[in-house]
């Protein structure tokens, strides 16, 4: 937001100096970014007009001025290009001293003597203008100095505004808060109704009523198309860093930014009527002031003439129905737009307009008619004309109307650490344009429309912190006893996983949770996908289905910086559409494992990594959680269809664990075999609560058993079966050899398995023992076909 001091300074009562003004901007949150001096140097620089003109005999491109200075008439040599006769321009006499440093001296141009130089609006340092003469109004009295005709030195002050702060896109809303920290008064503002002097009207339908709850439109007609735009709004817009175009563009751009509501003017010749607000069909166009063709698709909101769509709502005006110079009627359009319905609009347009800025961040919905009436008077003191009534459409059920928020002293007090005095808080509360009503703890405070950021109580207290002054709050020690809560233990210990992970020497990574669509498909991922409405790129259009795309796409990048052991990790959210409800979040934890399994060492041999590798780490991350692990064969696309297993716990697949398929790992270029696990952490049960237990006294006993399996049975399916065999008499179970070949039956194997028995209170006799293996035999025989072997 950039405005000119002098223009703030209208409607805030205050002595404070320039300095105070700016530090006082910046310490109650609107913080000055830029602050311009402009005219800061103009003693001698004089009001001027040339009474005439003649080439300079030595130079094609100079010219010799007879210039009137008030004081009699002096001779200047002047190459500017509109340099006429009868223009008023600033002259800067000798002895000035322009911006810079720059002297003015009496000088002799290709033989001619010139007493002074006529200026621009950049060598005056008043604007950025440098390709002529600055041109003045005619009625400028010669001889009167240039300061004190245009009000300066003058400065322009840039603020760095929060999104929050909508309101304070405009000098009302700046005043509003100035006033309360320099506890003084906003200067009133009364904008009464322009007289109705015409019948002229154009009818209003919206359809849109959502989109725009509120729509108010007036014609006014007999405009005098060579009227000018005024010095002092001139100024007041250059300085605020917008040229001025037409006096009916400039009054609307002048209103924006004295009171915050955009506005646009139609010329209403080039209206049939009625004027409507609806939602763009599907293939509709319509070309903009810019001149740009807008491709609009039903999520925008037009206005209309008729059928046909002539402004992008809250973004930017057609250029079929624009003003001109020849305008004579002009129908002066004032909405308001909720903001979800141009939010992200003039983006896609590839746009940025001073309107679709302040309609995305909100502008008060009670503004509508009071700018409405304040550009009409501008335009029938400016233009002349005559004014039609004004025709108001509104759906007051689609207004936000703020509810009365409680403010407790006591609360204040203690989130502050000072007390502040009820006549201090009430003084900010009434000077930031609240209603406020002293209740019994404290005050009952309702905020003006244009303040969309005051919901609650910690609203209110910022709001008194801020124009107080933060530097007025001490700085203490809290105090009082904080309860600490244990951690239950039968939670997820993700800190833990962390650093189980880090000590397999496996390093942690964070990836966007946005991913290319496009490599989604390539590892078979889309299903469930969801799109961004307003993606970063096209490479980051899709949140992530799972975290491997993303881990495998940095060990590439690692790779191919000459990296060639790349151990990666990541615990993250991973996202799925579920309809048209809020999208599934899953925490995962996932890693990729390439190169050689050990850091490069002297005392063995180089071995690559493996799936045992893999699932080592994966039954290592498990007990650090309290989980133990089962697998069974995996069929996924993305997976080695013989070197990959789902993860089962407590029967339930949790994850997948294995090689990446050869032709996954062709399609993404990777350097060699990759090693992958993915856990979906929130598909884990509660884990039980641990329990310590006295160590027995009493010996276990071991007992070996050779198997003869069939080849389809797994090693888990076996060691199931034993322990729901024999229960608690079982400590563990170990599988110390597996061989496959001759003295076998085809489509067989022989495991050797060990059992640990032990009973806790007693030694196990030879009985027991012998009855324990028979059941265990009987079991496997009926459940896994095993024999023992002879």
């Amino acid at each position: 937001m950039k405005f000119p001091e002098s223009w703030l300074r209208q409607h805030v009562q205050t002595d404070a100096g320039h300095d105070a003004l700016s530090a006082c901007l910046t310490a109650i949150g609107l913080e000055v970014e830029e602050d311009t001096p402009i005219g800061a140097a103009l003693s001698g620089v004089v009001v001027a007009e040339i009474l005439s003109l003649e080439k300079h005999p030595e130079a094609d491109r100079l010219n010799v001025c007879q210039v009137a200075t008030g004081n009699g008439t002096v001779q200047i040599v002047c190459g500017a290009p509109n340099a006429r006769a009868g223009l008023k321009a600033p002259l800067a006499q000798i002895g000035a001293e322009l911006p810079g440093g720059f002297a003015i001296k009496a000088a002799k141009l290709r033989g001619i003597d010139s007493a002074g130089m006529l200026c621009s609006a950049k060598e005056l340092g008043i604007d950025a203008d440098a390709s002529g003469l600055l041109e003045l109004p005619a009625d400028a009295p010669v001889g009167t100095a240039l300061a004190d005709y245009l009000g300066l030195p003058d400065a322009r002050f840039e603020l760095k505004l929060t999104p929050n702060r909508a309101d304070c896109f405009s000098i009302r809303g700046i005043a509003f808060d100035l006033a309360a920290a320099l506890q003084t008064r906003v200067v009133p503002m009364a904008i009464p109704e322009v007289p109705v002097t015409s019948d002229s009207r154009v009818e209003i339908k919206v359809t849109a009523d959502k989109d725009c709850p509120r729509y108010c439109g007036r014609v006014i007609e007999g405009l005098n198309p060579d009227a000018i735009t005024p010095l002092w709004m001139s100024e007041a817009l250059k300085r605020s860093g917008i040229r001025p175009l037409s006096p009916l563009v400039d009054i609307t751009q002048f209103v924006m930014l004295e009171l915050g509501q955009p506005m646009h003017a139609f010329d209403a010749d080039k209206l049939s009527g009625p004027i409507g607000v609806r939602r763009a069909g599907a293939n509709e166009a319509c070309v903009l002031l810019d001149g740009k063709q807008a491709e609009l698709t039903p999520d925008f909101t037009v206005i209309t003439d008729g059928d046909r769509a002539v402004a992008v709502a809250g973004v930017m005006g057609g250029q079929d129905t624009s003003v001109t110079a020849a305008t004579t009627r002009v129908f002066l359009e004032s909405a308001h737009f909720a903001p979800e319905s141009i939010i992200g609009r003039a983006r896609k347009l590839g746009l940025h307009t001073d309107a679709s800025h302040r309609f995305e961040r909100g502008v008060d919905p009670a503004l509508p008619a009071l700018a409405l009436e304040r550009a009409s008077a501008l335009v029938l003191e400016i233009l002349g004309g005559r004014a039609g009534p004004v025709v108001q459409v509104e759906s007051p059920q689609h207004i936000a109307v703020a509810a009365p928020v409680l403010l407790r002293r006591q609360r204040l007090a203690r989130v502050l650490g000072i007390g502040v005095e009820d006549a201090r808080v009430q003084q900010i509360l009434l000077a930031l344009g609240m209603q406020v009503t002293a209740v019994a703890d404290g005050w009952q405070v309702t905020a003006p429309s244009r303040r969309f950021d005051i919901a609650i109580e910690e609203d209110l207290i910022e709001e008194i912190a801020r124009i107080v002054g933060y530097e007025h709050i001490p700085m203490r020690t809290p105090s009082g006893e904080v309860p600490l809560v244990a951690r239950s233990e039968s939670a997820l210990d993700e800190s833990g996983l962390r650093s189980q992970l880090i000590a397999l020497d496996i390093q942690e990574t964070i990836n966007y949770a946005f991913v290319d669509a496009a490599l989604l498909d390539v590892w078979q991922l889309q299903s469930g996908a969801l799109a961004l409405a307003n993606p970063l790129s096209a490479e980051l259009a899709v949140m992530r289905t799972s975290l491997l795309p993303g881990l495998v796409s940095t060990l590439t990048a690692n790779a191919a910086r000459q990296q060639t052991r790349l151990r990666l990790f990541e615990i993250g959210r991973v996202f799925t559409a579920q309809g048209k409800d809020a999208p599934l979040e899953r925490q995962c934890a996932a890693a990729v494992l390439c190169g050689p399994a050990l850091a490069e060492q002297w005392s063995s041999k180089q071995a690559p990594v493996d799936f045992y590798d893999a699932r080592t780490a994966v039954d290592a991350v498990l007990a650090r959680l309290g989980f133990q692990a089962n697998y069974r064969p995996a069929h996924t696309a993305y997976l080695h269809p013989g070197r990959s297993a789902i993860i089962t716990v407590a029967g339930k697949d949790i994850g997948l664990v294995g090689a990446l398929h050869p032709a996954l790992n062709k399609a993404l270029d990777l350097p060699g075999d990759v090693y992958a696990f993915e856990i979906d952490l929130s598909a884990l049960p509660a884990r039980a609560l641990p329990s310590a237990s006295p160590v027995s006294r009493f010996p276990s006993v071991r007992r070996d058993l050779a198997l003869v399996v069939p080849e389809s049975v797994g090693w888990a399916e076996i060691e199931s079966c034993v322990r729901k065999t024999l229960g608690a008499r079982l400590q563990s179970t170990v599988l110390f050899d597996v061989y496959r070949g001759a003295g076998l039956p085809d489509s067989s194997k022989s495991l050797a398995i060990g059992l640990i028995l032990h009973e806790y209170s007693r030694t196990l006799n030879d009985s027991e023992i012998e009855t324990s293996i028979s059941e265990v035999l009987a079991s496997l025989a009926s459940e896994c076909q095993a024999v023992l072997r002879g």
